[in-house]
């Protein structure tokens, strides 16, 4: 199964992780990587909210999600190359006076990934992790149940967050449609 790169640009805010969260869940369903779907939503999740909480909210930010050899490697990129994420030891994010959640986030990464880094570029910073599928090869076949529904379900979110964000999911179906009839033709 061909696995093709995504990304989506949005701007940060806490109430994108969700919409985020699950279009990941439905993206790894359809590429039958089901057993990766939490911790990869759980990485989402930590990397967007430190743009969040770190750069701030309404801050340009692109997730790339794509294969790399039997990883899945996800990444967020942001406009601020001076605010670095720093994985905290357990005794600097440990709960006081009340902040419980505070500084844990890269912590979480560090224990689901693979192996997660950030690299500095002249147009901010890309915070990447990668976790290893249960994959042969990169287009090998993962065991899941993938078919239909999941994709029409994966659209469906798709038109939604178009609407909500103010593009028109009929232009967007249309240009969907060129492009995969251009693709067809090319194979």
């Amino acid at each position: 199964m061909q696995r093709k790169p995504w990304e989506l640009a949005f701007l940060a805010a806490p109430e994108e992780v969700a919409a985020l969260r699950r279009l990941l869940r439905l993206h790894l369903g359809v590429w039958g990587l089901h057993e990766l779907v939490d911790a990869a939503q759980l990485c989402v999740t930590e990397l967007v909210t430190n743009v969040v909480t770190h750069v701030g909210v309404g801050t340009p930010t692109r997730l790339a999600v794509a294969m790399r050899d039997t990883y899945l490697r996800i990444e967020v990129q942001d406009p601020d190359a001076k605010a670095l994420p720093t994985l905290l030891s357990g005794t600097q994010w440990m709960p006081q006076l009340g902040e419980a959640e505070s500084g844990r986030g890269l912590a979480l990464v560090d224990a689901v990934a693979d192996r997660w880094g950030v690299q500095p570029r002249a147009d901010g910073k890309v915070t990447w992790c990668e976790l290893r599928a249960n994959l042969s090869s990169p287009y090998g076949a993962a065991v899941a149940i993938a078919g239909r529904m999941p994709a029409i379900e994966m659209i469906a979110d798709i038109l939604h967050w178009l609407y909500a964000h103010g593009h028109d999911p009929d232009d967007a179906l249309n240009c969907a449609q060129t492009r995969f009839e251009t693709e067809i033709k090319v194979a």
